[in-house]
């Protein structure tokens, strides 16, 4: 490790990497998010409808992934777009659990509506713009849901980590990291993808780490680009938007990909998760023979 990181980091005792505490598992079901397997979380921006949210569960669960997305609550910089469902977009998300076997990933953004949330939730997602909302987050503490914690868009990687602190302190162990692109004075990109945070995370903590190439791009053609760059540096699953027709989704659709790009996409991540396999297995029988 990094010297310096290690006095910058070391204070977060709760989510540092020690020898004594290397990597947490979170459990959904039957799936170890931090394990050995990568997690792909695929969805629309907003659920819309029954049959978008249906479709699109059957395509992306076809194709590989094993947690659908979909946001219920928007938070909107825009009083006039499209709020989300609310109550009515979780049933629905939890009707295609029900149809595909799916869990469900969904933002919460409020500390009045946890417990609603958490009714249909598997995993309880807390947006860029609530990362420093702490009285959310002391509710999440209790919630009995794992929590997918999205970097702020202005946020450096300790101000990231003292959030997932107050997580845990607050007796919620079940954190996942989320690099999702930073605000730069870059403009030709929604955001800035932040690739070095993924390893750096992965090294000064021990929560899993996942990335949003969608939100990091805004651009639909780099999202497979972007993802593939997620798995080289080792993130340990995907965070990505899927909608059957992005030209009229009701928010994001410039970054979300179709049906059949999400298949392109994860025939074309194969080869380097299984080159990252072989790697990881070449790793440990060298650290076998020392």
């Amino acid at each position: 490790m990094n010297a310096r990181w290690n006095g910058q980091y070391s204070c977060f005792d709760l989510v540092a990497r020690t020898v004594e505490r290397q990597n947490t598992v979170v459990r959904v079901g039957d799936l170890a998010i931090g394990g050995d397997e990568f997690v792909v979380m695929a969805g629309p921006c907003a659920v819309e409808s029954e049959r978008q949210v249906l479709d699109t569960a059957v395509s992306v669960a076809r194709a590989g992934a094993r947690i659908l997305r979909g946001g219920a609550y928007k938070p909107r910089s825009s009083p006039y777009s499209f709020q989300g469902l609310g109550v009515e977009g979780l049933k629905i998300l939890s009707k295609a659990r029900e149809y595909t076997g799916l869990a469900i990933v969904t933002e919460v953004m409020s500390e009045t509506d946890v417990e609603v949330v958490a009714e249909y939730a598997d995993i309880m997602q807390v947006g860029a713009r609530s990362m420093e909302n702490f009285s959310l987050l002391e509710r999440l503490g209790t919630c009995g849901r794992p929590v997918l914690l999205k970097r702020g868009m202005t946020a450096t990687l300790e101000d990231l980590l003292r959030s997932a602190q107050f997580l845990v302190a607050c007796g919620n162990p079940d954190v996942i990291l989320c690099e999702r692109g930073i605000r730069t004075f870059e403009t030709a990109t929604r955001n800035t993808f932040d690739v070095a945070a993924v390893p750096v995370l992965k090294t000064v903590s021990h929560l899993p780490v996942i990335a949003d190439p969608s939100h990091a791009a805004g651009v639909r053609v780099l999202v497979p680009i972007l993802a593939r760059a997620a798995v080289v540096v080792g993130a340990d699953g995907l965070l990505v938007e899927v909608h059957p027709q992005p030209d009229k989704a009701a928010s994001d659709g410039d970054q979300s990909l179709t049906f059949a790009q999400f298949d392109a996409m994860m025939a074309d991540l194969g080869p380097y998760l299984s080159l990252r396999l072989a790697g990881d297995r070449a790793c440990a029988i060298a650290g076998g023979f020392n």
